[in-house]
Parts: C-alpha cells; sequence; structure tokens
C-alpha cells in the first residue's frame, strides 16, 4: 500500500457525468490498495465565469476579494466529488486549501506555497477516507485566503505528494500526455515517452500549459515521480522525471509558445549602476513578471531597456514606469513568444542558426531572443505565432522519434 495522489483539472470534473467519470478513476486506484489523496480544478469555465462577475463591478477589482471569489470555484468541485463517491459506497470527505493545511505567503492571486501541514490528511486516510482537497488556494499566517494563480491546482497536487512522501503523483488532464507542441495547433505533434524535470520545466515556463511551473518545481526539488495523463482515455501518459532515456537524436524536444506578449522600451533613463535595479525591484514589488531583457547605452549618460511582459500586465507596468525621471516609455503589443526546449542544444552548436533560418524562411522577423543552456525563445508578431511553430516543428523533425544527424 502506498499515497497515491491524483489531480484533475476543470475539464476532467466539467460536468456530473464527468465527475462521476473521476470518481470511477479514483476507485480504481483505491481498489489497487493504495491511499489516495484527490486535487480538483473548478468546473470548467467556472473560474473565467467568476472573473467575469468581477469586471461587470470594476475594471480592478480588490486582489483579496478575488481569492475570496475565485477560491469558492474548487469548493464546488470537491465537494460533488465526494458525493459521488459517497453514492458510490466509498468514505471521502473534502478539504478546502487551509483545512488541508496548506499555508503560502501573503501575496493575492499568485501565491506560493511556504509550508504543509498535513496531519489532518493523514488522520482521514488513517481512517480509510479518500481525501478530496480543493487545488488553487491556500491560507497566510493571518489567516488570509490566498489563490496560487492559474493553473495552481498542479502545484496543490505536487506539493502535497511531496509533503505526503506520496510514492506518485499523477496529473489527469484533456490530453494524453506532455507532445512536441500543443497539437490542437499542429497536427504532426507527437507524445513524448519521458521528459526531463528540467525540460519540462522550460516547457511550462515558456507557455506549454500542460504543467504549471511551479509544479515541476516542486516535483523537481523533492523528487516526486509524476505523470501526466489523460482523464478520459486509459492509457498511460508521459513520464517526468530527474533521468530519461533521451530519444536518438533528437537534439530540440519540444516547443512552446504563448501569445499575449507585450515590448516596452524605456529609453533616455541615467546610465547608473543602480537604475536597473530600481526598475526591476518596483516591478517584482507589484508581482509583474518580466522575461526578456535587452539593455543597449545610448552614451555614457543614458541607456534604453527593452523586456518583455504579459499584456494584461501593461497597465501596471506603466504606472510604475511613471515615476523615472526623464524616461521615454513606448510598448508594442500584438506580440507572441515562441521557445524550442532540449537538453542535447547544450552539446550541439547551430541549433539556433537552425531555428533563425527556419523563421527567416517563412518571412518571420524576430524582435527579440533569450537563450539558456536548453532553450531558445524569439519574440514575433502575433499573427505569426502558429506558422512559427509549424515551420520549427519541421525543420527539427519533431513529428518522428529519430531523426537523420546532421552532416
Amino acid at each position: 500500500m502506498g499515497i497515491i495522489v491524483q489531480k484533475f483539472g476543470g475539464t476532467s470534473v466539467g460536468s456530473i457525468e464527468r465527475i462521476q467519470h473521476v470518481a470511477n478513476r479514483v476507485i480504481e486506484e483505491a481498489q489497487k490498495g493504495n491511499e489516495v489523496v484527490v486535487v480538483v480544478s473548478a468546473m470548467g469555465k467556472t473560474t473565467d465565469e467568476l472573473v467575469n462577475l468581477a469586471n461587470q463591478i470594476s475594471n480592478h477589482p480588490s486582489k483579496r476579494e478575488m481569492d475570496m471569489l475565485l477560491s469558492t470555484g474548487e469548493q464546488v468541485s470537491i465537494a460533488l466529488l465526494a458525493m459521488a463517491l459517497h453514492e458510490k459506497g466509498y468514505k471521502a470527505v473534502s478539504l478546502t486549501g487551509w483545512q488541508a493545511g496548506i499555508m503560502t505567503e501573503e501575496m493575492h492571486g499568485n501565491a506560493r506555497i511556504m509550508n504543509m501541514d498535513t496531519t489532518r490528511i493523514h488522520r482521514h486516510l488513517d481512517e480509510g477516507a479518500i481525501v478530496i482537497v480543493a487545488g488553487f488556494q491556500g491560507v497566510t499566517e493571518t489567516g488570509e485566503i490566498t489563490t496560487l494563480g492559474r493553473g495552481g491546482s498542479d502545484t496543490t497536487a505536487v506539493a502535497l505528494a511531496a509533503a505526503l512522501k506520496a510514492d506518485k503523483c499523477d496529473i489527469y488532464t484533456d490530453v494524453t500526455g506532455v507532445f512536441t507542441t500543443d497539437p490542437r495547433y499542429v497536427k504532426t505533434a507527437r507524445k513524448i515517452k519521458e521528459i526531463s524535470y528540467d525540460e519540462m520545466l522550460e516547457l511550462a515556463n515558456l507557455g506549454a500549459g500542460v504543467l504549471h511551473p511551479r509544479a515541476v518545481e516542486f516535483a523537481k526539488n523533492y523528487e516526486v515521480p509524476l505523470e501526466v495523463r489523460s482523464s478520459m482515455e486509459n492509457e498511460r501518459g508521459t513520464m517526468v522525471k530527474e533521468e530519461v532515456s533521451m530519444e536518438q537524436h533528437l537534439i530540440v524536444r519540444g516547443i512552446a509558445f504563448e501569445d499575449q506578449v507585450t515590448r516596452v522600451t524605456v529609453d533616455g533613463i541615467e546610465n547608473s549602476l543602480y537604475t536597473l535595479p530600481t526598475i526591476f525591484t518596483a516591478l517584482a514589488n507589484r508581482g509583474i513578471n518580466v522575461d526578456i531583457i535587452i539593455q543597449s547605452a545610448a552614451n555614457s549618460e543614458t541607456t534604453s531597456v527593452s523586456f518583455s511582459i504579459r499584456t494584461e500586465d501593461l497597465q501596471e507596468t506603466l504606472q510604475v514606469l511613471q515615476s523615472l525621471k526623464g524616461a521615454n516609455v513606448q510598448y508594442e503589443t500584438g506580440l507572441a513568444k515562441v521557445s524550442i526546449v532540449g537538453s542535447g542544444m547544450i552539446s550541439n552548436p547551430g541549433v539556433a542558426a537552425q531555428m533563425f533560418e527556419a523563421l527567416a524562411n517563412q518571412g518571420i522577423e524576430i524582435k527579440m531572443v533569450s537563450t539558456s543552456e536548453i532553450k531558445i525563445s524569439t519574440v514575433i508578431d502575433e499573427k505569426y505565432m502558429v506558422s512559427a511553430v509549424e515551420a520549427l516543428h519541421e525543420a527539427f523533425e519533431l513529428a518522428e522519434e529519430t531523426v537523420a544527424l546532421r552532416s
């Protein structure tokens, strides 16, 4: 007997029929003799509907009250799933994030888990119950309800698996695993059998929506065996783990992309050691994530810096930059970021050249570039996003498990 953590996303619990199906999947695991902890998201588009309600009242609703509002979505799911299990003859108990002992930092809307008290969960497991925990939420030391940001239910599940020392964490979603890119956009996308924590973390950070980045961080830091699999199809998914058997000759393992990117450029700012720390500390204090950063000095006295952000953070970013003396702020919306990821890139020169050539052949202008040991990201016009992904998927022959070595 071991502890298995299962996580089911919003699509998986999007209707009563699907909740019944999830209950059956949970029972299958319990019948193997395992203790089961289930994490669920809000039903279907519930979170979007709640956000829409808030926006009908205010263009800038309080982040605290948004957490109060959005945390209710998962509570509906956990109660209904517990009821479904009761009707099937199984003992189950639903717990909100704070009842489950999930403690977070004092950050509304995008809090990080700081600590976890699993005493209550263990007590219910010892009593023979299936424990159902609301994903995406926690509580601060002062008793404030917080949410973990979009996709935070993944983080809840993996963090629980780490804290409970679970044998495995299964992430059930509406796809059958992790693909070389999003199969909804690229028909030749292929399911990957195994992927390393580092590669998965890059893909998640770069826009691949199948797993939340912080969930992968928890899995890597605490060596939690993670499988991404379908909630509807009974087949093996993708294993995410430390060491993987590399698919032969695949330098690039996957392509991630995201739209709604904005490039912000600040000209005429003082060329000082403290200019960049001042700007980016102020942005960080407002919870604004900055991605690609490019600095260029106009002369010995002034400098300019460009960086990319999520378009939804634009207005708040402009408010922060208004305080800069002598700064000329410009921005460009309607952009997208397209990235290639693969640990094989470390020892293979020429990958960037191949990427840039593939985009150039499609007439796609590259506006910003960022690199690391295992990824290359480019910012391009949003209207070319899908064609760029298709071109790169073909250029790196990702539809095949093995490719011919280039001379």
